[in-house]
């Protein structure tokens, strides 16, 4: 399409480029391809002087969704976010727990918490229940270090890489940012 070609023409709405292969399937006997329904993609990156952290917003029970407006991006302190995949419950529990702490560790320095303190104690937690806790997070936030953005496994190994992706569509995603 050349440069202002589109101008005066529709643009975005629904696609019919694929009714008439659909049409031949039908014929053939065959059945037409289905959406694929997919769980929680997280992603996070490192840019110059900061951290993006990106969730989807759809919460799954199997095949059914249950939420279509689900807040995946959790805070930890004014610095600190964390995006979580897994059991809804598990992850808000999680960094509701690790951001108490890391809140009352603010208090009592009076200083504002470094990233790789959230990172221990989210993976000392997620650790000492061996996996069971269906939390798998990326962390990320801004100190006095810099940025700075990690992945936190449920059974509490982590990664420290400066771009991340998690959850059922993490592959998808990881081939966006490879590209």
């Amino acid at each position: 399409m050349e440069q202002g070609e589109h101008i005066g023409k529709a643009v975005g709405g629904f696609s019919f480029d694929l009714c008439r292969r659909n049409e031949m399937l039908l014929k053939a006997g065959l059945k037409t391809p289905t959406t694929r329904k997919t769980g929680t993609t997280i992603a996070g990156l490192i840019y110059k002087d900061g951290v993006v952290l990106g969730a989807d917003t759809r919460a799954t029970m199997g095949p059914i969704v249950s939420d279509k407006n689900c807040e995946k991006i959790h805070f930890i302190a004014d610095n600190i976010y964390c995006c979580g995949a897994g059991t809804s419950a598990d992850t808000e529990n999680t960094t509701a727990l690790v951001s108490s702490k890391l809140e009352l560790h603010r208090l009592a320095t009076g200083r504002q918490p470094r990233v790789i303190t959230a990172l221990t104690l989210l993976k000392r937690l997620l650790f000492r229940y061996q996996g069971h806790v269906s939390a798998a997070l990326v962390l990320g936030g801004v100190d006095v270090t810099g940025p700075s953005l990690y992945t936190v496994y449920p059974h509490g190994s982590t990664d420290r890489l400066p771009y991340v992706t998690m959850g059922s569509g993490s592959l998808a995603a990881m081939a966006i940012f490879g590209a």
